[in-house]
């Protein structure tokens, strides 16, 4: 069944289902159950495009539309990245979720002696916007949307799009971008920060608010719970984590002075799926529930749009196993399948051969023709939300939607997500989580096939990425080649020009687009930031 908690009751002589989040699962389910959860139908469910949107924020759902296939996609150097890229697009990708290598993420440029070693091995390797030019050559900006999966520099990523499209002749009125741009997940479930909570916040909001006024087909953040369930929280820690994260990007913006209704119909999610079925399908529907009601409670956002939980629902990174990865295919089949009957808008697949390396062009390609397969085969679109009235899952979304308020209330106590994380909170909840749940694998109390049940046989040889040496070499002689050839009293003018704005409080979304229009380096406008923020430093949570 999946990641849950298996317990033999001699007594009645049938396991005890508890599921992550800490749900029990009856054997049967009843009419009896919804009264005692409390169900309404126009309170919890309603119909498919309706408020609370349980049921999905499309009328028609999958029938009026497929939903988006954006694989994980980046590595080495801006022309490989292209070329998988345009390979993706042509078998029916339908968007792009870019990669980043580490220096990059870290705000480092690829001859700086801490990107030794790591120079386009994890993602494509990014130093200026001519590397920019070369990674979206022939991508219509227009008609194709991009996921910038970056966060610590992810206002300089999106400054450097807007200048990539303009020098491509599109208008920025007519591009859409989506940097994960979540310093407060990174914080919690990565380590990809650079700089204090405080200014990283502030950077985001910069964003939220340049979007609002200058690119309104982007959204300028993707909240990411994903990366914190990854690390070990439950299910229902990532949701409330999750939607604490937004309302405090949207205290920032707020504080500026604007409406939440202005903006928050921009924001986006990065949630998870692996384990459980129907846990994870509850999840998302206690999602989109809870997040349109507390957006009317807390934030008095009445617009029906700006109500909607949209983004990618995927992944499925911490499912995978390197004991017999095959079985990683029937896998990311299932939660394939999760995200469907979720009512996911977008979604994603981990290879099967993730637990190894980048994957590979036959893995990727797999996880794409897994998508296709359910939505043209299937039957995964022939009806709008499949699951809804069943005794089960109502009464499990609305436990889901309890457990999740449960979490969020004891965020609140410690001070808001701001607070809980400046302290080490929510990082000393989820390694946690992360060990108890390490602890039921070893024992066998959460069953992994082939990890620790039917562990005979079945193994393969997995074909690896290979990482090509000459990547970093080639990246820093052309970075040697742009810093001879630019224009270097403009590119320090610009960076003049955005330390004042960064010390001021200014908005420093047009300068980070002047400066990459400059050719500045994304190593250079870090540093900026460095020099004016500090850097941040972990608290002790042991």
């Amino acid at each position: 069944m999946g990641v849950a908690t298996y317990i033999k009751n001699e007594k009645d002589a049938i396991e005890e289902v508890i599921l992550q989040s800490g749900i029990k699962v009856k054997p049967v389910y009843t009419p009896e159950d919804l009264d005692r959860v409390g169900f309404d139908y126009q309170k919890d469910l309603a119909d498919p495009g309706e408020f609370p949107f349980t049921r999905g924020i499309h009328p028609l759902g999958f029938r009026s539309r497929n939903w988006t296939t954006r694989q994980y996609t980046g590595f080495g150097t801006p022309e490989e990245t292209n070329e998988r890229f345009k390979l993706m697009i042509s078998h029916g990708q339908t968007g792009l979720n870019v990669a980043f290598d580490l220096p990059t993420q870290m705000g480092y440029d690829s001859d700086d002696p801490m990107a030794e070693g790591e120079v386009g091995r994890v993602g494509m390797a990014i130093d200026s916007l001519r590397d920019f030019e070369m990674a979206f050559k022939d991508i219509q900006l227009n008609r194709i949307g991009s996921g910038l999966t970056i966060n610590a520099v992810a206002s300089v990523m999106l400054a450097m799009y807007e200048a990539v499209a303009e020098k491509f002749g599109y208008k920025k009125t007519e591009i859409s971008a989506t940097p994960q741009n979540d310093i407060i997940k990174e914080i919690v479930g990565r380590g990809a920060w650079i700089y204090p909570v405080e200014p990283a916040v502030r950077l985001i909001g910069d964003t939220i608010e340049y979007a609002m006024k200058e690119l309104p087909r982007c959204n300028p953040v993707s909240v990411a719970g994903y990366h914190i369930r990854e690390s070990g929280c439950t299910p229902a820690q990532e949701i409330s984590y999750a939607l604490m994260i937004a309302f405090a990007y949207i205290d920032n913006v707020v504080e500026r002075g604007y409406k939440a209704e202005d903006f928050v119909g921009r924001f986006s999610f990065n949630l998870n799926i692996y384990g459980n079925l129907w846990e994870t399908v509850a999840k998302f529907r206690a999602a989109r529930k809870l997040w349109a009601r507390l957006l009317r409670e807390r934030y008095d956002v009445q617009n029906k749009k700006a109500l909607f939980l949209r983004g990618i629902f995927g992944g499925g990174g911490s499912g995978m196993t390197k004991q017999q990865p095959e079985n990683n295919i029937m896998r990311g089949s299932y939660y394939a399948l999760a995200a469907a009957l979720s009512g996911a808008q977008t979604t994603a697949l981990c290879s099967f051969d993730e637990a190894y390396t980048i994957p590979t062009e036959r893995a990727a390609l797999l996880s794409l023709r897994t998508f296709q397969i359910l939505m043209d085969e299937i039957g995964l679109r022939d009806t709008v939300d499949p699951l809804a009235g069943s005794y089960f899952m109502e009464t499990l979304t609305k436990e889901m939607e309890d457990k999740i308020l449960e979490e969020m209330e004891k965020v609140e106590k410690v001070g808001g997500m701001v607070e809980a994380v400046s302290s080490g909170y929510v990082q000393s909840e989820v390694s946690r989580q992360a060990y108890e749940f390490e602890k039921k694998v070893q024992e066998g109390k959460v069953i992994k096939v082939g990890v620790n049940k039917y562990t005979e046989g079945v193994d393969m040889e997995v074909e690896l990425h290979e990482y090509n040496e000459g990547w970093a070499q080639l990246q820093i002689d052309r970075l040697k080649e742009l810093k001879r050839d630019r224009d270097n009293k403009a590119v320090n003018e610009s960076l003049k020009g955005l330390e004042k704005a960064a010390r001021e409080k200014t908005n420093v979304m047009p300068y980070l687009v002047d400066c990459c229009k400059a050719y500045a380096t994304v190593g250079e406008m870090a540093n900026v930031f460095r020099d004016v923020f500090g850097e941040y430093v972990e608290p002790s949570i042991f």
